[in-house]
């Protein structure tokens, strides 16, 4: 399907066989092995080398930022093979000071392997240039962070990677590339937990990289192929199937979103509340980077841990779990997790497709908890 029509449209039907009488939706392909003689065929050989319902699940991942993709098995194998590609012949990998703990203690576990992690404010564009600078790098952009949200002004970040010859990768978890197309602003990859918002539902890990790097395509397909972190074929039906309503999902979150972090920045019982459509010094960049919405996650600060627990343990709608981006509303503690640099009583909200006066009336009730003596 060619890009006359908008990306909404085109991830209803990526992967579709619009031949007579084939079925409308890409069907699920469990097979290991393939009919195979002679010379072998490059994605049918066997299973570890491809599967119909990779393709079409990567089909509708390029579809997001007009690039190929390759799945992986989680966000966490796809962030491997993605280290270890890019960190050969180079000597550091700079992250965030304040993104995903999962990529700084993978950073540091391939450490013998390959580069030295760095991290850094990634706001500051003076302090990475510097780093950038110091030695042959690879830049680990994540914007806006899990779980402050923290926007980073991705044409700024390019440019530093650019004059240090160093390859930029996004991690575009947190708003997908529905809301923000990294390569767009000089990205080499955007990275994607498909565990997350994309597939919506809470019932699939996987993985994604996508990119316009058709030779670094190719080397992350080995990497996936000879390493074994291969989707599973029922994962990747799966996580089709809820890319497809992503533009509607999205747009009910992030509405919703706005609306509860409003809500929390006025009650008496929140010190902080964490997402890029209210933080002023990072607003422009935001609005220019995300123009059609800020994303489905939102954290806030309570005076301590044991007020947190409190508040989650006093839900009746939410629930409390980790990961984010699924239909159902869920929250928790990030502190509790070790390695997790979130103050202690931050509380990472994932709102999800319930009706927000509903959740407005479910955190209200959790937070009067806190008036109890």
């Amino acid at each position: 399907m060619t890009g006359a029509f908008s990306a909404e449209a085109r991830l209803i039907h990526a992967g579709t066989d619009r031949s007579g009488g084939a079925p409308v939706t890409p069907p699920l392909v469990p097979a290991s092995i393939y009919v195979s003689q002679g010379p072998p065929h490059q994605e049918r050989s066997y299973g570890r080398q491809g599967n119909p319902g990779w393709e079409a699940l990567e089909e509708a991942l390029g579809v997001l930022e007009d690039a190929g993709a390759v799945v992986f098995a989680s966000g966490q194998a796809a962030s491997m093979a993605l280290m270890l590609t890019l960190a050969e012949s180079r000597e550091r990998i700079v992250l965030p000071v304040d993104g995903y703990y999962g990529a700084r203690v993978l950073a540091d576990k391939l450490r013998p392997h390959g580069a030295v992690p760095v991290h850094v404010d990634q706001q500051d564009l003076t302090a990475v240039e510097r780093e950038l600078k110091a030695a042959p790098s690879v830049l680990w952009a994540e914007t806006p962070t899990n779980p402050l949200l923290r926007v980073a002004d991705l044409a700024g970040l390019a440019a530093a990677a650019a004059a240090a010859q160093a390859p930029m990768v996004v991690d575009n978890t947190t708003v997908t590339g529905l809301l923000q197309r990294p390569l767009d602003w000089g990205a080499t990859a955007s990275l994607y937990s498909l565990t997350k918002s994309i597939s919506g539902h809470s019932d699939v890990i996987a993985g994604a990289v996508v990119s316009r790097d058709a030779y670094l395509l190719a080397r992350l397909r080995a990497w996936r192929a000879s390493g074994g972190g291969i989707a599973g074929p029922f994962e990747a039906w799966l996580a089709l199937r809820g890319l497809k309503t992503l533009p509607l999902r999205i747009a009910r979150q992030s509405e919703s979103a706005l609306a509860i972090a409003r809500h929390l920045a006025a009650h008496p019982q929140v010190r902080a509340v964490h997402y890029p459509g209210l933080e002023p010094s990072t607003l422009e960049a935001a609005q220019r980077q995300m123009p059609a919405g800020f994303g489905a996650l939102l954290s806030f600060e309570l005076d301590s841990g044991p007020a947190a627990d409190r508040v989650v343990a006093g839900s009746r709608l939410i629930l409390p779990a980790t990961s984010f981006g699924g239909v159902e509303s869920t929250w928790e503690r990030r502190a509790r997790w070790a390695g997790e640099t979130a103050p202690d009583g931050l509380i990472r909200l994932s709102v999800g497709v319930e009706p927000v006066a509903d959740l407005i009336t479910d955190i209200g009730q959790a937070l009067a908890v806190l008036e109890v003596p």
